[in-house]
């Protein structure tokens, strides 16, 4: 089938979860179907980048906004009472390029990512299904909750257009699809139980065992969580006890690295004083790089984020705002390293707490449970092995996709079925 494909980020590099999700799931669907990619992209898509979805895409369009467009557009929103972001992501020139696309390609569905890409396919006649991700609303309303004065205010706001906006997508699309069922029942709509789950995957083959030797072939130069895939190397980091890796721009993984050394590591640091921790991710904010210290360090973008897994012993995400699935924890566990994390991140997971990580929601259980596993190397190599056990069985990209690709075939035939009926009427008559 012909499947548009509608981002609003060109998906390569892989340095935010979604890029991620909809890279892998154009590799997976171009196996047996024609995709037609359109993305927006607010800085230049380089050669090399594009070179990477190529192999995937019958075509690849990508319409990238003046900063005076994606500003005037936030203005025009706030005045018409629609979603901020929404208006920044949106343009004449992105929603003219989506209707010519279509209707040159016809394709047989259009299948667009995050609410930010309603105002491309809105209006399109061929079947739409609509990838929420994560709940955007709960994202917001969950940053909402950790910030004070303006900005509050402003996340107020957001929090209610994009409920509304989550909310009126049951009208537009004939089938809707989450990262997981936290996220679907966070969505305001007396039918969010009929949201399809899709989760994501991980690529085993690329995070494997951090102690085997490291392939990626077929990474070069993309990037993932707060890393780049570039050419196999070993690790040139120091060794170090502990890790957390993400978009260090990224308000959640912001707020979880300040949380983690300035409430758990203290603790740690009184049983434990000699304990070192890495900060290793992209673009890392002024408030990241000023937790650094003796036993601190932090790391910008590595040329392969693998090398951030392998340099420690124990995987950690302190995660208390934020939403979806943490591709950081299923990269971890893949490369059989331990993890400690929250409540709130493993929701999207699904793991056993005491068998495939460690969960803790306060600085104290969270302390404890690093400690455990520094404390014990034998419970350490078995969570480890647990944890790497539960993502293989349940988080392959191949198995992640199907879903969706059902969900396509469903809407496809019966149209296909009514077209053939149609066409088949109309023959009869002309022939009488």
């Amino acid at each position: 089938m012909k499947i548009l494909v509608v981002l609003p980020r060109f998906p390569y590099p892989l340095e935010k979860g979604d890029k991620l999700r909809a890279y892998h799931q154009i590799v997976e669907l171009s196996k047996r179907h024609e995709i037609y990619l359109f993305a927006v992209s607010h800085t230049k898509v380089m050669p090399e980048q594009r070179a990477a979805l190529e192999p995937y895409c019958k075509s690849i369009s990508v319409v990238t906004p003046t900063r005076f467009t994606s500003y005037f557009n936030i203005l025009r929103n706030y005045f018409r009472s629609k979603s901020l972001q929404m208006g920044y992501w949106d343009s004449a020139r992105a929603r003219r390029t989506v209707k010519d696309m279509a209707k040159k390609i016809q394709p047989d569905v259009v299948y667009n990512q995050m609410i930010r890409t309603v105002p491309f396919v809105a209006r399109l006649p061929f079947p739409k299904v609509m990838d929420f991700q994560d709940s955007l609303s709960l994202n917001t309303e969950r940053r909402m909750e950790q910030t004070k004065g303006l900005w509050r205010s402003i996340l107020h706001y957001e929090f209610k257009m994009l409920r509304s906006t989550e909310y009126n997508a049951f009208k537009i699309f004939d089938d809707l699809t989450i990262i997981s069922e936290v996220d679907s029942e966070a969505i305001p709509h007396k039918k969010n139980g009929e949201i399809h789950i899709v989760p994501n995957g991980v690529d085993f083959d690329y995070f494997q065992d951090k102690r085997l030797k490291m392939k990626g072939e077929r990474y070069a130069d993309a990037t993932t969580d707060g890393g780049s895939y570039l050419s196999p190397s070993t690790s040139h980091l120091s060794p170090y006890n502990l890790v957390f890796c993400g978009n260090l721009a990224y308000a959640p993984n912001v707020d979880a690295a300040r949380y983690l050394v300035r409430e758990v590591m203290p603790l740690v640091w009184q049983k434990r004083p000699e304990t070192t921790l890495l900060l290793a991710g992209a673009d890392p904010k002024s408030a990241i790089r000023s937790l650094a210290s003796d036993r601190v360090a932090v790391q910008g973008s590595l040329p392969d984020i693998r090398e951030a897994y392998s340099a420690a012993d124990i995987f950690v995400a302190p995660m208390r705002i934020g939403s979806g699935l943490q591709n950081k924890l299923l990269e971890a566990m893949s490369m059989q390293l331990p993890c400690v994390t929250t409540s709130l991140a493993n929701a999207a997971l699904g793991a056993t707490s005491g068998t495939h990580l460690l969960l803790g929601d306060t600085p104290q259980a969270l302390a404890d449970n690093i400690l455990g596993l520094l404390n014990d190397k034998n419970f350490a190599a078995r969570i480890a092995a647990e944890g790497n056990a539960f993502v293989r069985q349940n988080y392959s990209w191949e198995a992640a996709v199907k879903p969706l690709e059902n969900i396509f075939n469903g809407l496809v035939k019966p149209r296909r079925g009514a077209e053939h009926l149609e066409k088949t009427i109309k023959q009869s008559e002309e022939s009488k």
